[in-house]
């Protein structure tokens, strides 16, 4: 059942109904299956949103569709690595099976993926834009962003997109222009003659991204159904926001960094400017449902693949156990779903899987891990993780919404109770050795990977 509340959310079951807990007539008249709009920025993590009080107001647009839905604050991803978190949601599959351990690994060919299962067991118009990240080592991109292939249709095609352009994230982005490999986003740039020029707000990478989704999305009929992925390269680093973008943020001040303390003020009031313009888009794109008749036919998601240290502990980026990278906001609103919800407990974003597919009238695969949130948000009723898990080359971890078990191949078993020490600062492994062979039975299987995992 539904836990605590943030400020202004309703947790009662009875009240469920009343505010949108019915299906849909109309939605279900008009096609049978709901389109599907899911957000899937790149490195956001869980806390940096509207809904935490001691934040400013960044994502104002974002707070409006948990507002309009269910949010899961205490979503944790499958690993806190770009393409192993894409390739488990891809596949619906735990870390230890997704067959794409580390970033220098390619989502296998022969393996299924629901962006499959959509466009040829439920007709979809499947989409996608921005950074996916499926094959990342391949680095074949392409102008066109479809990663054409001799000997096989366009990798796209290969993985279940009907349409779309995959473009580099910013650290390849980078290095592929460095080395003259096509890539979509620098061709871009340079037909607007722009490279090794000041960005402007227009050609802004998470701008062109959200523009180039827009566009794949009018291209689809009306009353045909779709879902469309935006994949924003942003907020990840290097954090480069425009002077534009920056200057609402460049004199906040920002809660500080956690344990090993240094000043990393400015580097936050950059990430928030990436933030609040990845923000600012979710409404044009309702406004765009809107306009085409869909907005109360759609099913909006947002997520994403993992979080950012942004100083605590005195890393940045991911790749650690600790909340900040593993951590993720997940709001899920649409027709059927109840509204002004929120869910503490603990849920995997591996579960984004099956639930498209559930709503999607498709049967979930038996050999995935993912499973269905579709009868939890409509009805209050069916949730049943107890735990999740994440993990990456040398680590693997366990949370039960209290305690979160670490463990290392190279350090000694970590446990904190995220209630009393939400800052992850105080082991108590040796003071609760119940509590850690309890967990330590939850934890995934190691598997082998190079570098460790990274």
């Amino acid at each position: 059942m539904y836990d605590k509340p943030l400020k202004g959310f309703l947790v009662a079951a009875g009240i469920f109904s009343l505010l949108g807990g019915l299906n849909s007539p109309d939605a279900e008249a008009r096609s049978g299956k709901p389109n599907i709009l899911f957000f899937f920025p790149d490195q956001f993590r869980y806390d940096w949103t509207s809904m935490n009080p001691v934040m400013p107001d960044i994502t104002p647009n974002l707070k409006n569709l948990a507002n309009n839905g269910v949010y899961f604050s205490s979503a944790v991803c499958p690993s806190p690595l770009c393409a192993p978190s894409r390739a488990c949601l891809a596949s619906g599959k735990n870390y230890e099976k997704c067959r794409v351990p580390s970033n220098g690994d390619t989502y296998p060919i022969d393996e299924t993926s629901f962006y499959k299962l959509l466009r040829d067991s439920a007709g979809y118009h499947v989409l996608g834009c921005g950074k996916f990240d499926l094959d990342k080592p391949g680095m074949n991109w392409g102008i066109d962003g479809k990663h054409k292939r001799e000997g096989l249709p366009s990798l796209l095609n290969v993985w279940g997109f009907t349409d779309g352009i995959d473009n580099a994230g910013k650290g390849d982005g980078q290095s592929a222009n460095k080395k003259n490999i096509p890539e979509p986003y620098y061709a871009y740039l340079s037909d607007q003659g722009l490279i090794g020029k000041p960005m402007n707000d227009e050609a802004y990478t998470d701008n062109w991204i959200a523009r180039n989704g827009l566009r794949l999305l009018r291209g689809v009929p009306v009353g045909e159904p779709w879902f469309l992925q935006v994949n924003f390269n942003g907020p990840h680093g290097p954090y480069d926001p425009t002077p534009a973008m920056l200057k609402d943020w460049e004199t906040v001040k920002f809660p500080p960094a956690t344990a090993n303390q240094k000043d990393v003020n400015e580097l936050r009031q950059r990430y928030s400017a990436e933030v609040y313009n990845i923000d600012r888009w979710i409404k044009v794109y309702l406004d765009e449902l809107q306009k085409r008749g869909d907005l109360d036919h759609t099913i909006i998601v947002f997520c994403s693949d993992h979080g950012d240290m942004l100083g605590d502990h005195g890393f940045t980026g991911k790749g650690k156990p600790y909340h900040a990278s593993v951590g993720v906001p997940l709001i899920i609103s649409g027709p059927g779903i109840g509204k002004r919800i929120i869910n503490t407990k603990p849920v995997p974003t591996l579960d984004i899987t099956a639930t498209f597919l559930d709503f999607a009238g498709i049967k979930i695969p038996a050999e995935m891990d993912s499973k269905s949130l579709k009868s939890y948000l409509e009805t209050g009723t069916g949730y049943n993780r107890k735990y999740v898990i994440s993990a990456l080359g040398n680590w693997r971890m366990v949370f039960d919404g209290k305690y979160k078990l670490i463990d290392s191949k190279k350090d000694p078993l970590i446990l904190y109770d995220l209630q009393k020490n939400p800052s992850e600062t105080i082991n108590i492994a040796d003071q609760n050795p119940e509590i850690v062979r309890r967990l330590s039975a939850l934890l995934p299987p190691w598997i082998e990977t190079k570098n460790g995992g990274l």
